[in-house]
């Protein structure tokens, strides 16, 4: 997340003047990987069972053409605004103030359970069940809300550092655990129906949410519209071996446990290293965990502020963001309404999937407004275009799959829609007020003597 509206996980650019392709390759695969890996394998077999797989395959499928979107987007429109920028310049300010609404507050709602997926490891290993989940959750929300206040965050180094212990131990687990694999593993293949699928991919897109980062590195190449598609290729081809190999490797090895891991990667590791192992991979999903959240606070709450100072939120949140100022009190607003939304979920007694759908609901309507601004930036019956037509089909059915969750995402929207323009209403009769005021305050000609 970044002071721009470009606010999924916070990737760093380099501060030097160009960029290799396999550093831009380094950045995008630390942009995408993230929390929902530590967990996702067991939420997508709860949902579907080992048919799972076919949407991990599916969203795979569709970071080809949604990557190579963003990246004919940076190639041709060099700019560090990323997503937010496109849409500004297809459709206007108002679109791109709701692109920033929908990231903000995707905020508040996806921090509950990324924090309570790292809960999980550590009940895993200490015990206490749900209590010691949503007690270490509020614990590392509450931890990274005073760590930004106070001005502290992970420099760039450190989280591709913490996205590169993230891929190494996502590797070494698939290669431990998967002579223990048995394809019998596959059978039901589809316990809960093949329509299950689809809900299923929709959860997924939390560990795929990242790919418009690739467009706001476009700046730093040497050659952007050569090296964009080079590295983006490659961060592609990586992540999707990743997530494939994880999800492939839990549902083969853990079979119908998979989907009631609350720690599936330390169940993989168990299996082939000893119990041991669960204590090393519980202090890795907090360390990732908070890593991620930092990122996302910190962007969320200098976004925030740039809403707030564009007249898209109200005019106090404004405070701090621009010159390097700690904006306080929109990182109050999203560590409040995060821990409102653990207090909701405990009380409702709701799960990881409904918090994860909602807040995937508003990535994908992002995605969805950013490839339509490709369909009207990129030149239309080109390659890129041809290629931003599938990526948007296929980010409106997966907006449609979202089902219900989805409606929050849209609420969103037509709640920015509405403020912007009683914002922009009540500015311009501020406006005209201080015209006529100055008018009847500006001294009067003297009259000429009779």
């Amino acid at each position: 997340m970044a002071t721009t509206a470009r606010m999924t996980r916070a990737t760093p650019t380099t501060t030097g003047s160009t960029l290799t392709v396999a550093q831009g390759a380094a950045l995008s695969v630390g942009a995408v990987l993230g929390t929902g890996v530590i967990t996702l394998p067991a939420l997508a077999a709860e949902v579907a069972g080992p048919a799972s797989l076919l949407a991990w395959a599916a969203l795979v499928l569709l970071s080809v053409p949604l990557a190579s979107t963003f990246a004919a987007l940076g190639a041709r429109h060099p700019d560090g605004g990323g997503v937010s920028t496109y849409v500004r310049r297809a459709f206007g300010d108002r679109a791109a103030g709701a692109v920033g609404w929908c990231f903000y507050f995707a905020v508040p709602v996806g921090a509950p359970p990324a924090s309570m997926m790292a809960g999980g490891y550590v009940a895993d290993v200490v015990g206490g069940g749900r209590t010691t989940t949503v007690v270490v959750a509020a614990a590392l929300i509450l931890g990274t809300g005073l760590m930004n206040l106070a001005g502290l965050r992970f420099s760039g180094r450190v989280q591709l550092g913490l996205a590169t212990v993230l891929a190494l131990l996502m590797t070494a687990t698939m290669a431990v655990a998967l002579p223990h694999a048995s394809t019998a593993s596959l059978t039901p293949f589809a316990p809960n129906g093949w329509a299950a699928t689809g809900t299923a991919a929709a959860v997924l897109v939390w560990g795929f949410a990242g790919w418009e980062a690739v467009a706001s590195l476009a700046g730093d190449y040497r050659d952007p519209r050569r090296d964009v598609p080079r590295a983006t290729g490659i961060a592609v081809a990586v992540v999707g071996v990743l997530y494939l190999g994880l999800a492939t490797t839990s549902v083969l090895v853990l079979g119908p446990a998979t989907g009631h891991s609350l720690a599936p990667l330390s169940d993989l590791m168990a299996i082939a290293l000893g119990e041991q192992a669960r204590v090393v991979t519980a202090v890795v999903a907090v360390l990732l965990t908070v890593g991620a959240m930092n990122a996302y606070y910190a962007g969320a709450s200098r976004l925030g502020a740039a809403l707030a100072r564009e007249g898209a939120l109200p005019r106090w949140l404004a405070q701090g963001g621009e010159t390097g100022e700690v904006p306080r009190r929109s990182i109050a607003l999203v560590t409040a309404g995060s821990m409102l939304s653990l207090v909701l979920a405990v009380l409702l007694d709701l799960g990881l999937t409904p918090l994860m759908l909602l807040t995937t609901g508003c990535f994908t309507l992002v995605y969805v407004l950013g490839t339509a601004s490709a369909l009207r930036l990129l030149p239309r019956g080109t390659r890129g275009w041809w290629t931003a037509l599938v990526a948007h089909a296929s980010v409106v059915v997966l907006l449609v799959v979202n089902g219900v969750h989805a409606l929050w995402a849209l609420g969103l929207v037509v709640l920015s829609l509405a403020y912007q323009s009683r914002s922009r209403r009540s500015r311009s009769r501020r406006a005209r007020r201080s015209r006529s005021h100055r008018s009847h305050r500006s001294p009067r000609s003297p009259r000429s003597p009779r």
